[in-house]
């Protein structure tokens, strides 16, 4: 059913306000610009938005001229989830590799230089960061996206990640509430479901988020799973009793609410979009994410038309939707506060460093280098000819984008110049590789190879022809080193990639 509106009353901008969608293009399409001036109170941007730094400025000005207040939300978890580097890959390590440092001082100076350059950009909400305990390593979602499985290190790297994003001036959004890291399923697809008691859940998927709420996430992202011991009946997304009874009530929460993303299966494939948004609401949350798939006008009018019948009709009440758009006004209104005080013109730059911060600008790198873990033979020596590098590339997930370069082979060329590449995927034979490389040295990228049996498979044979092979494995590192060299980075970011050239190459 559809809603006639004018646009312009309470209601109508109350339910555009709760909205977060995406769109297409590189500027700002007219039906955006207008729905902004009806109520839109933010927006979200997604690879296909990006082209370049200063492209985005200009779009988030021409996105301003309408709302000076406007939120402007990006999924900018550094690693191996980039929008602003999609095309490129990131300049920083994710959650994995940061973990793996477990320098606290390190991963809140990242996400500060990460979210100095969001600011620049003219961004100041971030879906990020992960806050999921990774306690199933054959989780297909979280893996490198997460600290770690180690409840105490998420914990405090979190806290410590959110620190550093805010004091750029973008509010962080801490996810998947109430945690996604024992899934074996992926929410994009289907409906996860975690079968463990509440004593589980508190001691373990709930301490981070209680660590983002003590170091003020400015807002925090519902999943889309579900948990029988909170609720059998609704994923937490949909779910009062895990929206208001335990964030709100139980862990006093009073940021913003945000869920996942609402044309993902788990959502759409159920309850459909439009209800699910109106169900969300009504839970608690108080901003609607979608626009990764869906980006386009009548998804924002169906989304608004069904908030707004279902005040008419008394299946959301009124007093919600407005509180739940005063949240996102809210914030909104800390952001614009905050923007241009934590880079105020005339301060003192040293060099190499980000303005206004006395952090490195390639600090990326930095974590980058000390993530990787280096197992070496006793007769390994760095190379000096270029070698062939040999990438063992599984299906990725959704949140991954498809567009985004990964593994070593342009790295280790611009340090040992003739390097040449292949991409192996499920039918990979080492005797291709074989073919492929004739005389040159082997370097096997792998990634998740815990999680692939044809990737373990095809690198074992490889080895067992040429055990001069370097490994550098890409993903979570789960299996035992092997080859002359063995390094572990942590993710798969451009710089990871270049960070194990290095130790290739000897530099």
């Amino acid at each position: 059913m559809t809603t006639m509106t004018t646009g312009s009353d309470t209601l109508t901008r109350d339910a555009l306000a709760v909205l977060q969608p995406g769109f297409v293009g590189t500027t700002a399409p007219d039906w955006l610009l207008r729905r902004i001036g009806e109520g839109l109170a933010s927006v979200g941007l997604f690879g296909r938005n990006i082209v370049s730094a200063p492209q985005v400025a200009a779009l988030t000005a021409q996105l301003r001229a309408e709302r000076d207040d406007l939120l402007v939300a990006i999924d900018e978890e550094g690693g191996d989830v980039t929008r602003i580097e999609v095309r490129t890959g990131s300049s920083f390590p994710g959650n994995l590799a940061l973990g793996a440092v477990d320098d606290l001082d390190l991963t809140r100076e990242v996400a500060r230089e990460l979210g100095r350059r969001l600011a620049e950009c003219g961004v100041n909400l971030n879906w990020a960061p992960s806050a999921d305990v990774n306690s199933n390593p054959d989780n297909p979602i979280i893996g490198v996206r997460a600290f770690g499985a180690d409840t105490g290190l998420v914990a405090r790297h979190t806290a410590a990640y959110i620190e550093g994003l805010q004091a750029s001036g973008v509010a962080a959004c801490t996810k998947h509430f109430p945690g996604h890291g024992d899934t074996n399923v992926d929410s994009h697809h289907a409906m996860p479901r975690i079968d463990v008691d509440l004593d589980t859940l508190h001691a373990r998927e709930l301490v981070p988020f209680r660590a983002a709420i003590a170091a003020g996430s400015k807002s925090v992202m519902s999943a889309h799973i579900l948990l029988p011991a909170l609720d059998p009946a609704r994923p937490a997304t949909l779910s009062p009793r895990i929206l208001t009874g335990l964030l709100r009530e139980e862990l006093g929460y009073d940021g913003l609410i945000v869920s996942d993303a609402v044309e993902m299966q788990a959502i759409a494939g159920t309850v459909g979009i439009e209800r699910g948004s109106v169900l969300a609401i009504a839970a608690g949350a108080d901003a609607l994410c979608v626009g990764g798939g869906l980006a386009d006008e009548g998804t924002v009018l169906r989304l608004r038309d069904a908030l707004v019948t279902a005040v008419r009709e008394g299946e959301l009440a009124e007093e919600r939707l407005a509180d739940a758009a005063a949240r996102v006004r809210a914030l909104a209104a800390w952001a614009q506060r905050v923007r241009g005080d934590v880079t105020a013109p005339g301060a003192a730059v040293q060099e190499g460093t980000a303005p206004g911060t006395g952090i490195a600008t390639d600090i990326g790198l930095v974590a980058a280098r000390r993530a990787a873990k280096v197992t070496a033979s006793p007769s390994w020596s760095p190379l000096a000819q270029a070698p062939y590098v040999a990438t063992f590339t599984p299906v990725m997930n959704i949140a991954v984008s498809s567009e985004t370069p990964w593994s070593i082979g342009a790295e280790l060329d611009g340090l040992l110049p003739g390097t040449e590449s292949g991409t192996y995927g499920t039918e990979a034979a080492a005797a291709d590789v074989l073919a492929a490389a004739g005389e040159r040295r082997i370097v096997a990228v792998v990634r998740d190879e815990h999680r692939h049996p044809w990737m373990a498979a095809a690198l074992d044979a490889l080895l067992a022809a040429r055990p001069d092979t370097v490994v550098v494995e890409m993903g979570v590192p789960r299996a035992t080193p092997r080859g002359a060299l063995h390094i572990a980075t942590h993710g798969a970011a451009r710089v990871c990639g270049r960070a194990a050239a290095e130790v290739i190459a000897g530099v």
